[in-house]
């Protein structure tokens, strides 16, 4: 077989694994909290800190392997986060698992980087339209087998079986890309841009903290406060120092000059904060309020995850001949509309009550994915194919990481004031005095367990309420992002001849890079 689909077979194998780490978790969340006494900040933090270091390193992973080699960078990040996966199975309380799930977030940013710059380096033509259709069925495949793979582990062994699955999987694609994978690389890339690497990550790490603590802490607070400002500021200075550097710059500015390549950044962030994001909450709902076990939840999870598997292929190898902005724009736009489809839910309804909703988003998710994978390289020179698929994969971590936290945000908020409206109705005593925690306790199905029938039914209709609030919004954000990014795609920014090479040791080499 010839090497460049072994090359598929490898980028898609540790796309399998990283991506199956975030679906495959989301069923456990519940098992996790009970055994590792979690509240509701730590199990936004348990996808968040995997995010958040993932979004914050995508930038550096990518600039680093156009510079160092795509393969070698690709390595580095599969043995970490094959590592990190142990380490997340051995975890003893949220603090320890947060911060493995931090460190499987570094070799995940540095693989995922390279994925797309590897197949990009790989394929050409038409070829390149099957791999990255391939490429979008391994993440749909990932969706899909996530959520029932982690109801079976989790049931059978233990939340900890969720990590370990990764090890083999792991040790699988380090041995085929050391023995099959091609090194590629910018021959004319400048040095690393470490200020540029540390005010992206400080300020992406200050805005994530800042909205997850906001409601615990106070949005007035000075720790609050002083984040969101923080994050402001650093990501101010980002801008700055990337501009004044421009030669040697790990974010290449002039690349949001081409109304194509926004387009497809917008829309990354847009299904991850839209559509991924909701998965927590959608699978607190299927679990602890309808009572449903981790496998069953995965199970009725299958709707959306094989259509979004079974649409990708189509979608990839027809997007560049129909349009990608069709794909992008459609593909969103159906997303949006299951979204709000699932919302209007009632007290008493059954889970069947989202699976029009489940049905219409997961076509959309196939639609808009593999379109999306070659947008993000096909405005850009091949020499940055890195950077281009760095900043794509970027916007995808940062709308799952700023997603979560937001909707827990309004989530809490909106339980918090629904139940202890409903509560003084009711003349419950002492719901008062423990509304900092009515969320958690409604959210983890302590209600629904108390044994008190009008507590359970009072706490049922709390978070349907919240639930609902957050599906509208979201379902709102993917329309605006489906007509946005439809008007920012462009036929003609992926019709450019790419840019001549410089002669070696100029100016303008580093420029380019």
């Amino acid at each position: 077989m010839d090497r460049k689909w072994w090359t598929l077979v490898a980028v898609c194998t540790a796309t399998f694994m990283l991506l199956l780490d975030i679906t495959i978790v989301n069923v456990a969340l519940p098992s996790i909290e009970r055994d590792l006494g979690a509240d509701l900040a730590d199990l936004q933090w348990v996808i968040d800190a995997y995010a958040l270091t993932l979004a914050a390193l995508l930038l550096t992973g990518g600039s680093l392997a156009d510079r160092i080699g795509r393969r070698r960078v690709f390595l580095i990040g599969l043995v970490a986060f094959t590592a990190a996966s142990i380490l997340c199975g051995l975890a003893t309380s949220p603090l320890t698992l947060n911060l493995a799930r931090a460190l499987q977030g570094i070799g995940g940013a540095f693989m995922f980087a390279t994925s797309l710059a590897l197949l990009a380096s790989a394929y050409s033509g038409r070829d390149r339209g099957t791999a990255f259709g391939l490429w979008g069925a391994t993440t749909g495949a990932a969706v899909a087998v996530g959520p029932l793979a982690g109801g079976v582990l989790t049931e059978a062994i233990g939340w900890e079986a969720i990590f370990f699955v990764n090890v083999p999987i792991g040790i699988a694609a380090v041995a085929l890309t050391l023995a099959r994978v091609e090194e590629s690389k910018n021959p004319h890339a400048s040095p690393l841009d470490w200020p540029g690497t540390v005010l992206f990550s400080g300020a992406l790490f200050l805005l994530i903290f800042g909205l997850i603590r906001g409601n615990a802490e106070g949005w007035s607070s000075a720790p609050i406060v002083a984040s969101l400002a923080g994050a402001a500021v650093l990501m101010i200075a980002f801008v700055v120092v990337e501009m004044r550097r421009r030669h040697d710059a790990m974010l290449d500015l002039s690349l949001f000059r081409v109304a194509s390549f926004n387009g497809a950044s917008l829309a990354a962030f847009v299904l991850s904060a839209a559509m991924f994001a909701m998965f927590l909450y959608l699978t607190l709902y299927i679990q602890n309020i309808l009572g449903y076990s981790a496998l069953e939840s995965g199970i009725r999870f299958m709707p959306v995850t094989l259509l979004s598997f079974l649409i990708a292929p189509v979608s990839g190898k027809f997007a560049e001949r129909v349009g990608l902005r069709w794909f992008i724009g459609g593909g969103l736009a159906l997303v949006g509309a299951g979204l709000l489809l699932m919302g209007g839910l009632e007290p008493g309804d059954e889970w069947t009550a989202l699976l029009a909703g489940f049905m219409i988003a997961g076509g959309g998710i196939g639609m808009v994915n593999p379109a999306l994978a070659t947008a993000a390289v096909g405005v850009v020179d091949p020499r940055r194919t890195g950077m281009a698929s760095g900043i794509n994969s970027t916007f995808r971590q940062v709308g799952i990481a700023t997603g979560i936290a937001a909707w827990g945000a309004i989530f809490q908020h909106v339980v918090r004031d629904e139940f202890l409206k409903g509560a003084a109705r009711a003349g419950l005593q002492g719901a008062q005095q423990r509304s900092g925690q009515v969320a958690d306790f409604i959210a983890f199905g302590g209600a629904r367990r108390s044994g008190n029938p009008q507590l359970a039914r009072l706490g049922e209709q709390a978070f349907i309420a919240g639930l609902n609030h957050l599906l509208l919004l979201a379902g709102l954000l993917a329309l605006a992002g489906a007509a946005l990014s439809a008007l920012l795609i462009r036929p003609a920014d992926f019709a450019h001849a790419p840019v001549a090479a410089p002669p070696v040791g100029s100016r303008a080499a580093s420029a380019s890079a």
